[in-house]
């Protein structure tokens, strides 16, 4: 059993202490007991390596990123990894999406990202689902914002995205051309087969949470747009608030669906939860901006990430932009570990269980950007 499932089973009797100090072990908090730590070889599905140190700074070399305050994937089991990236690739070429770039797609291996993510279940079909929203929603900027469509053409784009993950109900005599409108473009048909195969898992009130976040995506993807069609840097606290959501929140959203649990809406919407989930998304967000400045480097176009507001905003050399990205990321991880760990010892069992899928969100995201050659190899 995984540290994640020893943590968060509903009937451990101290799992709200456990959570906390899981939580707070960078703080310098007391370890679990040792009869509660995880096996320290392979388990699970094929060989997974459920080798888990205590959390720590994370670094890469490779991509000149620097140490970032994360806590470590919680397990990395390759062969459920291969086995959902082999079935991702399959849907991705039957919904047409990324036609003659599928070995891209192959190599970025996001089904490495949801093993990695979702330490709580070896079920491949649910990693499946929530990674084909996941790469539904990727294909959305790609095709959208990222590659050359237009930012006057964004909301154009967008409108008709959304209705396939919350339909649009038109009178009898416009509902066929509607729904070939729907049907010929294929991030649509991605967006609404990912969603109808959540659906086999997710209760009405998840569906519905998600659909919230993927609207306050688009309103992020319309904010870029809006920038880009100026030129226009915006402020680092206007940058900052940009990407609390213009997030990974849609994903993180998840992870209640994908272990097989239901958090109640109305601890999902609590403002102290909704504080500290929308604060680890916007630093698993950060990640993603540091390792893919060198991707967006040979962009055309005006391209953000932190750094880059950063440099421009604060007139400092492009290094010194980075370590103050990098601060800014291990204040949010910081204070979601202290926030998350206060929150456990009061909330549900099932709060407690997603705040720690949350945190171990973190952890297989900045695993999977460290390697994936999306970022690495550009």
């Amino acid at each position: 059993m995984s540290l994640l499932s020893r943590i968060t089973a509903p009937t451990a009797r101290h799992d709200a202490a456990l959570l906390a100090a899981a939580l707070l072990a960078h703080q310098g908090a007391p370890a679990a007991p040792r009869a509660l730590r995880p096996p320290a070889g392979p388990t699970g599905l094929g060989t997974s390596a459920a080798r888990v140190a205590p959390p720590r700074p994370a670094a890469s070399s490779a991509s000149g990123v620097p140490e970032l305050y994360c806590p470590p994937a919680l397990r990395d089991d390759p062969a459920l990894g291969r086995e959902v990236n082999n079935r991702l690739l399959a849907w991705a070429g039957e919904t047409g999406i990324y036609a003659g770039r599928l070995d891209r797609v192959r190599a970025a291996d996001f089904g490495r990202l949801m093993m990695l993510a979702h330490p709580d279940t070896d079920d491949a079909d649910r990693l499946l689902a929530a990674g084909k929203c996941a790469l539904a929603e990727w294909a959305t900027d790609d095709y959208y914002c990222d590659d050359g469509a237009g930012p006057e053409l964004l909301g154009s784009h967008l409108g008709p995205a959304y209705a396939a993950f919350d339909p649009a109900h038109l009178p009898a005599r416009y509902a066929p051309a509607w729904e070939r409108e729907m049907r010929a473009d294929p991030v649509r048909v991605a967006l609404r087969s990912g969603l109808e195969h959540l659906a086999r898992y997710a209760e009405p009130s998840q569906l519905n949470r998600l659909r919230h976040e993927v609207a306050v995506l688009y309103v992020g993807y319309g904010q870029e747009g809006s920038w880009r069609s100026r030129e226009y840097v915006p402020t680092v606290p206007e940058y900052l608030a940009h990407r609390q959501f213009n997030s990974f929140l849609p994903c993180i959203a998840l992870a209640d669906v994908v272990g097989g649990y239901t958090l109640p809406a109305g601890e999902y919407a609590d403002p102290r939860v909704r504080r500290a989930v929308t604060m680890a998304a916007t630093a698993a967000t950060l990640v993603n901006d540091l390792y893919s400045m060198t991707k967006e480097h040979h962009a055309t176009g005006v391209e953000f990430n932190l750094p880059t507001v950063i440099a421009e905003q604060e007139r400092c050399s492009p290094r010194e932009a980075i370590e103050r990205s990098v601060e800014i990321h291990d204040e949010l991880v910081r204070t979601y570990e202290a926030e998350a760990a206060a929150l456990a010892l009061t909330g549900s069992p099932q709060l407690r269980r997603f705040l720690a899928g949350v945190w171990a969100w973190l952890g297989g995201n900045r695993a999977w950007h460290s390697g994936s050659p999306r970022y690495n190899n550009a």
